[in-house]
């Protein structure tokens, strides 16, 4: 249009703008409302699409009403032209920002669900929020008429590139996706490495794993040794386990009587005790004529991995104490030594290994 604008021109311009302003106002607060009512149900999933609505609905209302006037104004075709990209790109904007919050913030949802944890795995979160904002941005770049095929040709061969040069840190990234994908590891879960790191996985994100220690500290483990390593995760298949407490009862000691009493103490503890398993069945099984004990196995049951040490500390202080008051008797190691020099021979005599004295059997010629 070449037309001089008028003074209606201006008023219908300014009614659609401030439609549009009246309508981004009322949306938020029925969002505002929304989100009130979204706090109080349990699924993580739809305070995250009200967060993200916040920000695409009003700016839509926003860029259309501003659409609208620019349509009433007698603007030439490359003025409005310009006009409709600016308001496209403001709108596609909108949308990939709150699209790759609600996708991370969904994801993110997903992944505290499955492990049961407050720790997040941030790296299928980080991946998604990337993918979405490329694919925004090519949007973008569409509709401002530049071609992205040249570029998606140049990123390829520039790909290549970047692969060669990263091979470490492409392959620790893929290496937490196929540790997360399989689930062999979840943050929550406590694990040991065959090269002695132990701990609770904090978190695991593009590049390493981070483990916190019984000591507080925090181990970080890059995912492709996590990946090739020998592991044993303590809270898989199921987060209760089973402990073994190593016992001796001397030579004239009656089993019948000792398995009652051991058993008896391991009922106290297994019901006092934080962290015992009431409901898992305990045993104890003789298996060994030692040089100067009957060794035996009591088989205790445990919420955790840090709950044993815990329940080992009481278990084993009840037990003896029981013991002494029932006259069982828990004896010291002792070995034979006999000692002969020339045509002289000393009696043979049986000395304690924990005391001076207690050496290995030696002849003296």
């Amino acid at each position: 249009m070449n037309r001089t604008p008028t003074l209606d021109d201006f008023m219908l311009a300014g009614i659609a703008l401030a439609s549009g302003l009246l309508a981004a106002f009322l949306l938020r607060v029925l969002l505002r409302w929304l989100g009130k009512h979204a706090d109080r149900t349990r699924w993580g999933g739809d305070d995250v699409i009200v967060d993200a609505l916040r920000t695409v609905l009003p700016w839509s209302a926003i860029a259309g009403g501003a659409a609208v006037a620019g349509a009433v104004l007698p603007l030439t075709r490359t003025v409005q032209h310009q006009v409709n990209q600016t308001l496209q790109v403001l709108v596609i904007l909108a949308v990939t920002v709150s699209a790759a919050r609600v996708t991370a913030g969904l994801v993110r949802a997903v992944a505290n669900s499955r492990s049961g944890v407050a720790g997040s795995a941030t790296i299928f979160v980080n991946i998604t929020r990337i993918l979405v904002l490329a694919i925004g941005f090519l949007v973008m770049l569409q509709t401002l008429g530049i071609s992205i095929a040249p570029m998606l040709t140049a990123l390829g061969v520039g790909g290549l590139a970047v692969a060669l040069a990263l091979q470490d840190t492409l392959a620790n990234l893929f290496a937490g996706i196929h540790i997360l994908a399989s689930k062999t590891v979840q943050p929550g879960d406590y694990i040991r490495l065959s090269s002695g790191e132990e701990g609770y996985v904090e978190d695991i994100n593009w590049r390493q794993t981070t483990v916190r220690a019984l000591s507080n500290n925090l181990v970080v483990i890059p995912n492709g040794q996590l990946a090739k390593t020998n592991m044993t995760n303590f809270m898989r298949p199921e987060q209760q386990l089973t402990i073994l407490v190593q016992v001796g009862v001397g030579y004239d000691s009656d089993l019948d009587h000792v398995e009652k009493v051991t058993m008896e103490v391991v009922a106290e503890v297994m019901t006092d005790i934080t962290g015992a398993v009431p409901e898992h069945e305990p045993a104890i099984r003789f298996h060994t004529f030692g040089d100067s004990r009957i060794g035996c196995t009591v088989i205790l049951g445990v919420g955790e991995f840090s709950d044993q040490f815990r329940i080992k500390h009481e278990f084993i202080k009840r037990l003896h104490k029981r013991y002494r008051d029932e006259g069982i008797r828990i004896p010291a190691p002792t070995r034979t030594v006999a000692l002969q020099q020339g045509s002289l021979a000393i009696p043979q005599q049986r000395v304690p290994e924990d005391e001076p004295g207690g050496v290995p059997s030696t002849r003296l010629d």
